[in-house]
């Protein structure tokens, strides 16, 4: 399965990086390919790093202006003109897409795969990784907005949040059996 991820590039606690590197095993050994930003820096780095080391596939989606930041071990690193673009190969390319923590890079890609799934436009599962409940926030105002009718659809026909990143892999397996 190739899985999108949406994270940070910026180095941070160990809170964070322990369950994105668990993620990234996981990943790896499941046969997964991971999908992502292509930056070789902070958490985004880690992760390319464990998904490399536990035998996953890497295909690095990279902006030209971060091209100084392109994660040399990628299988396939492909180059965008911009941001929108980068998006669109993001989502593209996924079979299922999952978000980890991040700052406005990933809250935007989260909100537009969101908004694209919720006009039928993909209907990829969307998974958040809320470690130490950092998306408690979100999904408070995404709960507010499915309870005010804001959405067309049940919020959980557009996202899931899992604790752990075994729960993270279980949501996954559990849309691939639905949709199979």
């Amino acid at each position: 399965m190739n899985i999108t991820v949406f994270c940070s590039a910026y180095s941070l606690d160990e809170r964070y990086c322990a369950p994105a590197a668990e993620f990234a095993r996981l990943l790896g050994e499941g046969g997964h390919t991971l999908v992502w930003g292509g930056s070789d820096a902070g958490l985004m780095g880690l992760l390319a790093d464990g998904v490399k080391a536990a035998g996953g596939k890497l295909v690095g989606i990279l902006v030209e202006l971060l091209a100084h930041k392109g994660y040399q071990g990628a299988d396939e690193l492909v180059m965008t003109r911009d941001l929108a673009e980068r998006k669109a190969q993001l989502l593209a390319r996924a079979d299922a897409i999952v978000v980890l923590v991040g700052g406005l890079g990933t809250l935007d890609e989260v909100t537009e795969v969101l908004e694209l799934k919720k006009h039928n436009l993909h209907d990829k599962p969307v998974v958040v990784l809320d470690t130490e409940g950092f998306y408690d926030g979100l999904r408070s105002q995404l709960r507010r907005m499915d309870a005010e009718g804001f959405l067309p659809r049940p919020l959980a026909e557009l996202i899931s949040f899992a604790d752990t990143p075994a729960e993270v892999f279980a949501h996954l397996a559990a849309s691939s059996a639905a949709s199979s």
